[in-house]
């Protein structure tokens, strides 16, 4: 009630769920489990990666390099 550094609300987490609802919706489902664990990670990396306010291409980029970006590390 006192530390205003905490959101409000928690549309934060409703809008990381939200892009594997709409692929859901636009696909019918998930073709397998690796897919959809692959997708899961993906867009968990993304969404930290903007979390964490560092340039997404730049991150994604560097996942293909011999020292990716870890967005966990400050």
């Amino acid at each position: 009630m006192y530390d205003f550094d905490i959101p409000f609300d928690n549309n934060l987490a409703e809008r990381d769920l939200r892009m594997a609802k709409v692929k859901q919706k636009v696909s019918g489902t998930f073709r397998s489990y690796t897919g959809a664990n692959a997708f899961t990670r993906i867009r968990r990396y993304v969404s930290t990666v903007r979390k964490r306010g560092k340039n997404t291409l730049d991150c994604i980029e560097s996942v293909f390099t011999a020292n990716p970006i870890d967005p966990t590390l400050a």
